[in-house]
Protein backbone atom coordinates (compact mmCIF):
# COMPACT_ATOMS: atom_id res chain seq x y z
CA UNK A 1 0.00 0.00 0.00
CA UNK A 2 1.75 3.33 -0.84
CA UNK A 3 1.88 6.62 1.08
CA UNK A 4 -0.71 8.53 -1.21
CA UNK A 5 -3.02 5.65 -0.61
CA UNK A 6 -2.38 5.56 3.30
CA UNK A 7 -2.90 9.41 3.41
CA UNK A 8 -6.05 9.54 1.67
CA UNK A 9 -7.60 6.60 3.14
CA UNK A 10 -6.90 8.82 6.15
CA UNK A 11 -8.25 12.21 5.15
CA UNK A 12 -11.54 10.22 4.26
CA UNK A 13 -11.54 9.10 7.87
CA UNK A 14 -10.90 11.86 9.56
CA UNK A 15 -13.28 14.20 7.18
CA UNK A 16 -16.00 11.75 8.33
CA UNK A 17 -15.07 12.73 11.87
CA UNK A 18 -15.42 16.17 11.32
CA UNK A 19 -18.22 15.82 10.15
CA UNK A 20 -19.39 13.40 12.80
CA UNK A 21 -18.68 16.59 15.28
CA UNK A 22 -20.07 19.08 12.84
CA UNK A 23 -23.17 16.79 14.13
CA UNK A 24 -23.36 17.74 17.18
CA UNK A 25 -21.37 21.00 17.20
CA UNK A 26 -23.46 22.90 14.27
CA UNK A 27 -26.52 21.18 14.25
CA UNK A 28 -27.36 21.84 17.60
CA UNK A 29 -28.01 25.70 16.53
CA UNK A 30 -30.44 24.52 13.96
CA UNK A 31 -32.53 22.50 16.59
CA UNK A 32 -31.61 25.41 19.42
CA UNK A 33 -34.88 27.50 19.52
CA UNK A 34 -37.37 24.61 19.32
CA UNK A 35 -36.14 23.16 22.38
CA UNK A 36 -35.64 26.66 24.15
CA UNK A 37 -39.11 27.09 23.73
CA UNK A 38 -39.99 23.84 24.64
CA UNK A 39 -41.96 23.08 21.06
CA UNK A 40 -39.77 20.37 21.26
CA UNK A 41 -37.79 18.27 23.83
CA UNK A 42 -34.23 17.72 23.31
CA UNK A 43 -34.35 14.01 22.79
CA UNK A 44 -36.69 14.48 20.09
CA UNK A 45 -35.38 17.57 18.33
CA UNK A 46 -31.74 15.50 18.22
CA UNK A 47 -33.07 12.77 16.69
CA UNK A 48 -35.95 14.81 14.19
CA UNK A 49 -32.75 17.20 13.13
CA UNK A 50 -30.28 13.56 12.54
CA UNK A 51 -33.15 12.43 10.00
CA UNK A 52 -33.76 15.82 8.28
CA UNK A 53 -29.98 16.39 8.36
CA UNK A 54 -29.06 13.17 6.29
CA UNK A 55 -31.74 14.09 3.75
CA UNK A 56 -30.43 17.27 3.40
CA UNK A 57 -27.19 15.99 2.89
CA UNK A 58 -27.88 13.79 0.17
CA UNK A 59 -30.13 16.59 -1.93
CA UNK A 60 -27.47 18.39 -3.36
CA UNK A 61 -24.07 18.48 -4.14
CA UNK A 62 -23.22 22.23 -5.51
CA UNK A 63 -21.37 23.43 -2.26
CA UNK A 64 -19.07 19.89 -2.39
CA UNK A 65 -17.92 20.90 -5.84
CA UNK A 66 -17.19 24.41 -4.34
CA UNK A 67 -14.74 23.25 -1.43
CA UNK A 68 -13.26 20.56 -4.23
CA UNK A 69 -12.02 23.28 -6.49
CA UNK A 70 -12.38 26.79 -5.21
CA UNK A 71 -9.94 27.06 -2.13
CA UNK A 72 -6.76 25.32 -3.70
CA UNK A 73 -6.68 23.33 -7.37
CA UNK A 74 -6.61 19.69 -6.39
CA UNK A 75 -4.77 19.07 -9.42
CA UNK A 76 -1.86 20.88 -8.87
CA UNK A 77 -1.86 20.87 -5.32
CA UNK A 78 1.51 18.67 -4.63
CA UNK A 79 1.49 16.28 -1.42
CA UNK A 80 -2.54 16.96 -1.56
CA UNK A 81 -3.64 14.53 0.76
CA UNK A 82 -1.15 15.39 4.04
CA UNK A 83 -2.61 18.73 3.32
CA UNK A 84 -6.04 18.15 3.59
CA UNK A 85 -5.16 15.65 6.74
CA UNK A 86 -3.22 18.55 8.11
CA UNK A 87 -5.86 20.71 7.81
CA UNK A 88 -8.98 18.44 8.86
CA UNK A 89 -6.86 18.07 11.84
CA UNK A 90 -6.21 21.58 12.86
CA UNK A 91 -10.76 21.90 12.26
CA UNK A 92 -11.49 18.72 14.20
CA UNK A 93 -9.29 20.87 17.33
CA UNK A 94 -10.82 23.67 16.96
CA UNK A 95 -14.40 22.30 16.61
CA UNK A 96 -13.64 20.40 19.79
CA UNK A 97 -12.04 23.09 21.80
CA UNK A 98 -15.09 25.26 20.92
CA UNK A 99 -17.73 22.74 21.75
CA UNK A 100 -15.95 22.28 25.08
CA UNK A 101 -16.45 25.69 26.09
CA UNK A 102 -19.85 25.75 24.83
CA UNK A 103 -19.17 28.64 22.32
CA UNK A 104 -21.02 28.05 18.74
CA UNK A 105 -17.70 28.76 16.57
CA UNK A 106 -17.99 28.19 12.70
CA UNK A 107 -16.77 24.78 11.69
CA UNK A 108 -16.80 26.50 8.18
CA UNK A 109 -14.62 29.12 9.06
CA UNK A 110 -12.46 26.38 10.90
CA UNK A 111 -12.57 24.05 7.94
CA UNK A 112 -12.07 26.89 5.38
CA UNK A 113 -9.29 28.26 7.19
CA UNK A 114 -7.38 25.30 7.82
CA UNK A 115 -7.23 24.39 4.01
CA UNK A 116 -5.93 27.47 3.24
CA UNK A 117 -3.13 27.81 6.17
CA UNK A 118 -2.21 24.07 5.34
CA UNK A 119 -1.91 24.87 1.33
CA UNK A 120 0.24 27.64 2.45
CA UNK A 121 2.27 25.88 4.14
CA UNK A 122 2.93 23.67 1.65
CA UNK A 123 3.27 25.70 -1.71
CA UNK A 124 3.10 29.65 -0.81
CA UNK A 125 0.62 31.82 -0.92
CA UNK A 126 0.50 31.53 -5.01
CA UNK A 127 -1.30 28.52 -4.40
CA UNK A 128 -4.73 30.03 -3.89
CA UNK A 129 -7.25 29.99 -5.59
CA UNK A 130 -8.09 33.38 -4.80
CA UNK A 131 -11.39 33.62 -7.13
CA UNK A 132 -12.95 31.16 -5.86
CA UNK A 133 -11.16 31.95 -2.33
CA UNK A 134 -12.76 35.42 -2.45
CA UNK A 135 -16.04 34.19 -3.28
CA UNK A 136 -16.56 31.92 -0.43
CA UNK A 137 -15.12 34.46 2.07
CA UNK A 138 -17.83 37.18 0.96
CA UNK A 139 -20.54 34.52 1.54
CA UNK A 140 -19.00 33.55 4.57
CA UNK A 141 -18.75 37.50 5.99
CA UNK A 142 -21.91 38.71 4.02
CA UNK A 143 -24.82 35.64 5.22
CA UNK A 144 -24.81 37.24 8.93
CA UNK A 145 -25.77 40.57 8.04
CA UNK A 146 -28.04 39.22 5.72
CA UNK A 147 -29.69 36.73 8.50
CA UNK A 148 -29.69 40.06 11.38
CA UNK A 149 -31.51 42.44 8.37
CA UNK A 150 -33.65 39.41 7.28
CA UNK A 151 -34.27 38.32 10.85
CA UNK A 152 -35.23 41.98 12.28
CA UNK A 153 -37.84 41.97 9.20
CA UNK A 154 -39.57 38.43 9.99
CA UNK A 155 -40.04 39.11 13.46
CA UNK A 156 -41.19 42.39 12.41
CA UNK A 157 -43.58 41.01 9.93
CA UNK A 158 -45.04 38.69 12.66
CA UNK A 159 -45.36 41.40 15.02
CA UNK A 160 -47.96 42.73 12.89
CA UNK A 161 -49.55 39.93 12.10
CA UNK A 162 -50.12 38.95 15.26
CA UNK A 163 -50.61 42.75 16.82
CA UNK A 164 -54.47 41.96 17.95
CA UNK A 165 -54.44 38.33 18.66
CA UNK A 166 -53.81 36.68 21.99
CA UNK A 167 -50.37 36.24 23.14
CA UNK A 168 -50.19 33.05 24.70
CA UNK A 169 -52.95 31.55 22.27
CA UNK A 170 -50.36 32.68 19.74
CA UNK A 171 -47.63 31.34 21.23
CA UNK A 172 -49.51 27.92 21.76
CA UNK A 173 -49.97 27.71 18.05
CA UNK A 174 -46.57 29.16 16.78
CA UNK A 175 -45.03 26.32 19.13
CA UNK A 176 -46.35 23.73 16.51
CA UNK A 177 -45.62 25.41 13.67
CA UNK A 178 -41.70 25.51 15.63
CA UNK A 179 -41.67 21.72 14.58
CA UNK A 180 -41.87 22.79 10.80
CA UNK A 181 -39.17 24.96 11.04
CA UNK A 182 -36.67 23.16 13.50
CA UNK A 183 -37.06 20.69 10.72
CA UNK A 184 -37.01 22.90 7.77
CA UNK A 185 -33.86 24.22 9.81
CA UNK A 186 -32.12 20.74 10.12
CA UNK A 187 -32.97 19.82 6.69
CA UNK A 188 -31.27 23.08 5.01
CA UNK A 189 -28.14 22.70 7.63
CA UNK A 190 -27.57 19.36 5.89
CA UNK A 191 -27.81 20.48 2.27
CA UNK A 192 -24.67 22.90 3.47
CA UNK A 193 -22.57 21.77 6.05
CA UNK A 194 -22.37 18.47 5.19
CA UNK A 195 -21.45 18.96 1.81
CA UNK A 196 -18.15 20.26 2.74
CA UNK A 197 -16.93 16.96 3.86
CA UNK A 198 -17.54 15.52 1.14
CA UNK A 199 -15.48 17.99 -0.81
CA UNK A 200 -12.59 17.20 0.93
CA UNK A 201 -12.96 14.03 0.46
CA UNK A 202 -13.27 14.70 -3.44
CA UNK A 203 -10.73 16.95 -3.34
CA UNK A 204 -8.05 14.13 -1.48
CA UNK A 205 -9.13 11.55 -3.88
CA UNK A 206 -8.35 14.05 -7.02
CA UNK A 207 -5.20 15.08 -5.48
CA UNK A 208 -4.29 11.48 -4.72
CA UNK A 209 -5.00 10.14 -7.96
CA UNK A 210 -7.83 8.63 -7.68
CA UNK A 211 -10.66 10.23 -9.49
CA UNK A 212 -10.09 12.12 -12.94
CA UNK A 213 -13.24 14.53 -12.28
CA UNK A 214 -15.04 16.78 -9.43
CA UNK A 215 -17.99 14.82 -9.50
CA UNK A 216 -19.16 13.59 -6.00
CA UNK A 217 -19.26 10.15 -5.90
CA UNK A 218 -22.21 7.94 -4.25
CA UNK A 219 -20.34 6.48 -1.35
CA UNK A 220 -19.09 9.85 -0.31
CA UNK A 221 -22.93 11.50 -0.28
CA UNK A 222 -23.62 8.50 1.57
CA UNK A 223 -20.86 8.10 3.85
CA UNK A 224 -20.79 11.91 4.81
CA UNK A 225 -24.55 11.96 5.25
CA UNK A 226 -24.58 9.28 7.77
CA UNK A 227 -21.80 10.40 9.45
CA UNK A 228 -23.77 13.83 10.28
CA UNK A 229 -26.83 12.11 11.15
CA UNK A 230 -24.75 10.03 13.55
CA UNK A 231 -22.91 13.07 15.37
CA UNK A 232 -26.61 14.84 15.27
CA UNK A 233 -27.91 11.91 17.14
CA UNK A 234 -25.16 12.25 20.26
CA UNK A 235 -26.61 15.98 20.39
CA UNK A 236 -25.04 19.39 21.50
CA UNK A 237 -26.55 20.63 24.62
CA UNK A 238 -23.71 22.99 25.32
CA UNK A 239 -24.16 25.03 21.95
CA UNK A 240 -28.12 24.58 22.31
CA UNK A 241 -27.82 26.35 25.96
CA UNK A 242 -26.09 29.38 24.46
CA UNK A 243 -27.72 29.68 21.48
CA UNK A 244 -31.08 29.07 22.82
CA UNK A 245 -31.22 30.81 25.94
CA UNK A 246 -27.92 33.10 26.69
CA UNK A 247 -28.46 35.47 23.38
CA UNK A 248 -31.92 36.65 24.48
CA UNK A 249 -35.25 35.05 25.96
CA UNK A 250 -36.88 33.10 23.00
CA UNK A 251 -40.11 32.97 23.21
CA UNK A 252 -42.20 30.41 19.83
CA UNK A 253 -43.01 33.42 17.88
CA UNK A 254 -39.40 34.63 18.30
CA UNK A 255 -38.14 31.00 17.23
CA UNK A 256 -40.20 30.38 14.30
CA UNK A 257 -39.30 34.01 13.02
CA UNK A 258 -35.49 33.19 13.32
CA UNK A 259 -36.00 29.57 12.16
CA UNK A 260 -38.01 30.97 9.21
CA UNK A 261 -35.21 33.62 8.44
CA UNK A 262 -32.11 31.43 8.61
CA UNK A 263 -33.28 28.30 6.98
CA UNK A 264 -34.06 30.48 3.99
CA UNK A 265 -30.60 32.34 3.78
CA UNK A 266 -28.79 29.17 4.36
CA UNK A 267 -30.77 27.00 1.44
CA UNK A 268 -30.56 30.00 -0.62
CA UNK A 269 -26.62 29.51 -0.24
CA UNK A 270 -26.88 25.90 -1.24
CA UNK A 271 -28.37 26.63 -4.23
CA UNK A 272 -25.84 29.46 -5.14
CA UNK A 273 -23.08 26.73 -4.61
CA UNK A 274 -22.05 28.77 -1.38
CA UNK A 275 -20.94 27.43 1.70
CA UNK A 276 -21.98 29.66 4.78
CA UNK A 277 -21.36 29.14 7.99
CA UNK A 278 -24.84 27.64 9.81
CA UNK A 279 -23.58 28.93 13.18
CA UNK A 280 -23.26 32.32 11.79
CA UNK A 281 -26.36 32.68 10.28
CA UNK A 282 -28.52 31.54 12.95
CA UNK A 283 -26.85 32.74 15.68
CA UNK A 284 -27.28 36.57 13.88
CA UNK A 285 -31.19 35.75 12.86
CA UNK A 286 -31.59 35.38 16.67
CA UNK A 287 -29.75 38.70 17.33
CA UNK A 288 -32.15 40.46 14.45
CA UNK A 289 -34.78 38.84 15.90
CA UNK A 290 -34.00 40.21 19.15
CA UNK A 291 -33.42 43.61 18.00
CA UNK A 292 -36.67 43.93 16.52
CA UNK A 293 -38.80 42.86 19.58
CA UNK A 294 -36.33 45.15 21.54
CA UNK A 295 -32.86 45.47 21.59
CA UNK A 296 -32.53 45.42 25.50
CA UNK A 297 -33.52 42.34 25.37
CA UNK A 298 -30.60 41.04 23.38
CA UNK A 299 -27.78 39.97 25.29
CA UNK A 300 -25.04 41.74 23.78
CA UNK A 301 -22.26 40.61 26.23
CA UNK A 302 -22.78 36.87 25.10
CA UNK A 303 -23.11 38.12 21.17
CA UNK A 304 -19.83 39.74 21.07
CA UNK A 305 -18.26 36.86 22.80
CA UNK A 306 -19.07 35.22 19.72
CA UNK A 307 -18.99 37.36 17.15
CA UNK A 308 -15.21 37.59 18.13
CA UNK A 309 -14.77 33.80 18.19
CA UNK A 310 -16.00 34.34 14.72
CA UNK A 311 -13.75 36.55 13.56
CA UNK A 312 -10.56 34.64 15.33
CA UNK A 313 -11.76 31.85 13.89
CA UNK A 314 -10.37 31.63 10.78
CA UNK A 315 -6.63 33.04 11.19
CA UNK A 316 -6.36 30.03 14.17
CA UNK A 317 -7.31 27.79 12.27
CA UNK A 318 -5.06 28.77 9.44
CA UNK A 319 -2.03 28.54 11.92
CA UNK A 320 -2.89 25.66 13.57
CA UNK A 321 -2.82 24.13 10.49
CA UNK A 322 0.18 25.74 9.10
CA UNK A 323 1.83 23.93 12.09
CA UNK A 324 0.41 20.92 11.90
CA UNK A 325 1.02 20.24 8.01
CA UNK A 326 4.90 21.04 8.86
CA UNK A 327 4.98 18.52 11.48
CA UNK A 328 3.51 16.06 9.61
CA UNK A 329 5.84 16.81 6.98
CA UNK A 330 8.72 15.89 9.09
CA UNK A 331 7.35 12.09 9.88
CA UNK A 332 5.71 11.77 6.16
Amino acid sequence: MTTILVLTILVVIFALAFDFINGFHDTANAIATSVSTRALRPRTAVYMAAIMNFIGALTFTGVAKTISKDIVDPFVLDNGALVILAALTAAIAWNLITWYFGIPSSSSHALIGSIAGAAIAAAGFGILNYRGFGKILQALLISPFIALFVGFLMMSLFKVLLKNRNLFTANTRIRYLQIGTAALQAFTHGTNDAQKAMGIITMALIAGGLQAGDDIQLWVRVSAAAAMGLGTSVGGYKIIKTVGTKIMKIRPVNGAAADLSSAGIIFAATLLHLPVSTTHVISSAIMGVGTAQRVRGVNWGVAQRIVLTWIITLPISALLAAIVYKVLALFL
